[in-house]
């Protein structure tokens, strides 16, 4: 526990925390970075890559062990047949291939930026996390909130926690939960309790973005009303480095 001070504004936390995060999303698509994903007791990291606007993935290792020489030369000339091809596609091509990674970030940047419209928060203390003094946050739905899209809807049944740095006002952590089941306008589908995501952010390069750490996700729906479908996420991200322009 760290030591009180006056009592902050939340909602002035909270604008300032916006602010920080947007400019971490502008410099998001700037940076090659590695990301190890796991399903079950399986994982394979890849070496993501920037390559003529859009991200390529390019597996590197199974399991912690890196591939097998013939293997990461395949890979790695499968990478290189994918940035020629980025090279000489028709301008209607780049524009289709960057317009649908744009549309899948602002997707999952909606989702987050909507968390501090869909609920009000409240202080509930002031901690250490990582090393990091942070304002820890409890937000609960806001009576009345209207998602603007079908990928908000399910922050109605949501309530969750954000850990705040009290330095830079990054995200160091945050976390949500569906409490209630929320139906999904357009699908015969609802969310049920226990969905869970928790976002861990961390520093890179000089240290003013912040990016994503780790990532998990527990995701439980009712098809038709009857049938149950589960997913889950597990990912973590490292190695960041600028991209060359």
């Amino acid at each position: 526990m760290v030591a009180q001070s006056a009592t902050p504004d939340v909602q002035d936390i909270i604008k300032k925390s916006v602010e920080a995060n947007q400019r971490d999303y502008e410099a998001d698509p700037k940076y090659n970075y590695k990301e190890r994903d796991r399903d079950g007791n399986q994982t394979k990291t890849y070496q993501i890559t920037m390559i003529e606007g859009t991200p390529y993935q390019r597996l590197i290792a199974i399991n912690g062990k890196p591939l097998p020489k013939d293997q990461a030369d395949a890979e790695m000339k499968k990478q290189e047949q994918a940035a020629e091809q980025r090279k000489s596609e028709s301008a209607a091509d780049r524009q289709k291939r960057i317009q649908k990674f744009q549309r899948d970030r602002e997707r999952d940047h909606n989702m987050m930026d909507q968390l501090t419209v869909a609920f009000n928060f409240t202080l509930v203390g002031q901690h250490r996390v990582r090393g990091y003094s942070v304002w820890a946050l409890k937000a609960t739905p806001k009576p009345g909130y209207n998602p603007p899209n079908r990928d908000t809807q399910v922050l109605t049944g949501m309530q969750g926690e954000l850990w705040i740095n009290q330095k830079n006002y990054q995200w160091v952590r945050v976390t949500a939960e569906v409490m209630h089941p929320v139906s999904i306008e357009g699908f015969l589908a609802r969310v049920e309790p226990g969905t869970r995501f928790e976002l861990t952010k961390a520093p890179v390069g000089d240290g003013s973005v912040w990016l994503a750490a780790h990532f998990t996700e527990r995701a439980s729906a009712k098809v038709l009303g009857v049938f149950s479908h589960h997913e889950q996420e597990d990912n973590t991200f490292f190695d960041y480095e600028l991209a060359k322009q």
